[in-house]
């Protein structure tokens, strides 16, 4: 059968799309005309149903599944399920998007179906993502944005973008920015990228980045720094998964030396986390490692005094993480790191290095560590 023009101009990822939704709606319609009640099979989004293989390098879906059934209790989730994968339909077909709050408002004028509060939207679009996300879509390819955007990036890269209403190719130079720095946007599935970089740099720390970008760091080291702030977004994760699949790039990480900066920033951009296990195959870095900072850091480079006392809650994060985190369980290296910070019973902040003065980890720190990258936290 001849394709009409918008099935020939759609790519082949949107019409993958549009062919699951369609498959899943026949389904329940084949149910229906068969006198049965229709159901959806959905992916289990938990810790406890993710495996972790060192060598593809992040969190996978399990096995197990669940049913949404058409029942007296359930009928008004049934439903929302599939107007907003006819909204979805519309999306792709259209060439548009809709962040989590637009999709919240769009159900106002859905009657009785109408979502109550977000967080009901919310959790149905991730079930529609999950189902996706086994046919190898994204949100992002179903046309779903987060409302964040991502973080800053500087350095040797001239990213490639494009004009939305003319399709020309827009080019930023990151290195010819001033003091400023370009923002990583929602989706960056259509970017592509020029680089002579050696490696990329993620920050944790908005203070940080500002310090090496103003300094030039990424001139003399040859990189390219990107701010995570905190626990990098979807689209910070994406965008430095893209960088280094497409420019065959190596990812170091510079994160705080505490808990949480290992178990959920660090692990969160490698591998990704339990309850977006049907997504972490597309946002997460396998290719990424932790240069710093270590325990052994504060001992190597005489911080004890520049430290704070862990946290009942640090201490927790950590115990958790040594008995429940499969890839913290994977690796003996990062076992012993933290067994070592609860023993020191201190955490330390990148700023710490501020005690040796403003600019020591530019001029001292980041060389040496940088020297010795077999020595990497996996």
């Amino acid at each position: 059968m001849k394709k009409s023009h918008s099935e020939s101009s759609r790519s082949d990822l949107d019409n993958k799309t549009i062919t699951l939704i369609e498959s899943i709606a026949g389904l329940v319609r084949a149910n229906i005309e068969d006198g049965k009640l229709p159901d959806i099979k959905l992916p289990v989004r938990s810790l406890d149903n993710v495996t972790y293989d060192r060598a593809k390098g992040y969190f996978e879906l399990g096995d197990a599944r669940k049913m949404r059934s058409l029942t007296v209790t359930t009928a008004r989730s049934f439903a929302q399920t599939l107007r907003l994968m006819g909204n979805l339909t519309t999306m792709v077909e259209h060439d548009d998007f809709a962040t989590k709050r637009e999709i919240y408002y769009i159900s106002k004028n859905w009657g009785d179906c109408r979502f109550g509060e977000q967080a009901e939207s919310d959790a149905i679009m991730d079930d529609i993502e999950a189902m996706a996300s086994m046919q190898g879509l994204s949100r992002e390819q179903l046309r779903f944005y987060p409302e964040s955007h991502g973080g800053s990036v500087a350095g040797r890269l001239t990213v490639v973008d494009r004009n939305p209403a003319t399709g020309e190719a827009i080019e930023i130079d990151c290195a010819n920015l001033g003091s400023g720095a370009y923002s990583i946007p929602r989706s960056a599935e259509h970017l592509t990228f020029r680089t002579d970089a050696r490696f990329v740099l993620a920050i944790e720390t908005g203070g940080m980045f500002q310090r090496l970008n103003n300094h030039r760091f990424w001139e003399t080291a040859r990189c390219i720094i990107v701010e995570m702030g905190g626990v990098p977004t979807r689209a910070t994760r994406r965008f430095i998964r893209l960088l280094s699949d497409r420019q065959n790039l190596p990812v170091y990480c510079f994160v705080d030396c505490d808990p949480y900066g290992f178990t959920n920033i660090y692990r969160t951009l490698k591998v990704g986390s339990g309850n977006a296990a049907h997504i972490n195959r597309f946002l997460c870095v396998p290719r990424a490692r932790f240069l710093g900072v270590i325990p052994q850091d504060i001992i190597d480079f005489g911080l004890e005094d520049a430290t704070h006392p862990l946290t009942t809650t640090d201490i927790k994060r950590a115990q958790d993480a040594l008995q429940n985190d499969p890839f913290i369980m994977a690796h003996p290296e990062w076992i012993a790191a933290i067994r070592q910070l609860l023993q020191m019973g201190v955490r330390a902040e990148q700023q710490a290095l501020a005690k040796w003065g403003l600019n020591f980890v530019i001029d001292d720190y980041l060389p040496k560590k940088l020297a010795s990258v077999s020595s990497f936290l996996p």
